[in-house]
This record gives structure tokens, sequence and C-alpha cells, in this order.
């Protein structure tokens, strides 16, 4: 099987696709409709590896709609802009990520990450959001130490019982989830 890497750049509307393989770049929607569209585009040739970055929310559905389906491998975006500049390349669009990202993918002969479970994702949006809220908490409890306004006092004891609750709430989905 010959080397077949396909680059994308995930943005909150589309996906700019790379396939080494044609050396041709398209451009699909960031919606259900679009995956799909990229499945029948892709299907003809499947490819030996899927390179892309996380994009705050917007790589979110791409890999949970592909995990399992397409050989994924998600690159930290520094590492993957300091690699495109070290190739030589300056400028910065949508269609040069997804050409840079490919690139990497297979000079660099970068495996496929090892697919997770859906329940594994929802664990760990879980536990981020919870580690969010221990820190709230914490900045609250150092907070209230320090305030001799009553006003400011009850607001930040009210808010600190919601994340006293919210912080348990998760707890318990955790639990069930586990």
């Amino acid at each position: 099987m010959t080397d077949h890497t396909i680059g994308i750049d995930i943005s909150k509307a589309r996906l700019d696709v790379f396939d080494s393989k044609r050396q041709e770049v398209r451009s699909f929607n960031n919606t259900e409709a679009g995956f799909r569209e990229l499945s029948k585009w892709l299907v003809s040739y499947p490819p030996t590896r899927v390179i892309y970055e996380p994009t705050g929310p917007y790589h979110r559905n791409f890999e949970e709609h592909f995990c399992g389906k397409w050989p994924l491998v998600k690159v930290n975006p520094l590492q993957a802009r300091r690699f495109s500049q070290a190739c030589g390349t300056r400028a910065k669009t949508d269609a040069l990520d997804a050409r840079g990202l490919a690139r990497m993918g297979g000079a660099l002969e970068l495996e496929p990450d090892v697919p997770v479970s859906k329940t594994t994702r929802v664990l760990k949006d879980l536990q981020l959001a919870r580690t969010a809220l221990v820190k709230d908490r914490t900045r609250l409890r150092n907070r209230s130490h320090i305030q001799s306004n009553k006003v400011l006092q009850r607001q930040t004891k009210a808010r600190l019982d919601l994340v006293e609750k919210q912080i348990d709430q998760l707890d318990a989905e955790i639990s069930k989830l586990i």
C-alpha cells in the first residue's frame, strides 16, 4: 500500500483538505453533510493517515464522526506550524495549512491515534469541566478570606455554593459513566 496522507485544516465553517495522492485541495462544509461528502470523495483512495489539529470546539464533531472510520492523527498546532516554517512555508492560508499537515504526516510517518470510545470522550469533557470548577472554587475561597464588604461576601458565598453544587453534579455523572 502506498502512503496516502490527508491533511485537514478545520475551521468553524469548513474543512480544507489536501490529498497527497491526488495533489489536490478541496473544501467541505464542517457539517454532517460535509462529512458525508468528504467520505465519498475519499472512499476510492482510503488514506494511510488523516492529519488535523485540534481547533477549539470546531474539530470535535469531525473527530467524533470519523473516529474509528479513518486513521486519525491529531497534532499539536504549534508543532505543525513550526514544521511548515521549517519547510519554507511562510504564508498562512487554510489550503497551505492543510498541505503542511499532510506533508508533516507523511514525512514523519505519524501513526494514527488509537480510537477512543464515546464514553471516554464524554468522561474527558466532564473531567475538564470539573477541573475548571475546582479552580473557580479555589479562587472564590481565596477571595472570600479577604473580602470585608457584606454584599461581596454574600455574592461570593452564593457563587461558591453554586460551584460546589456543580462539582457534585459532575462527580455524580462521572461516577455513573465509570
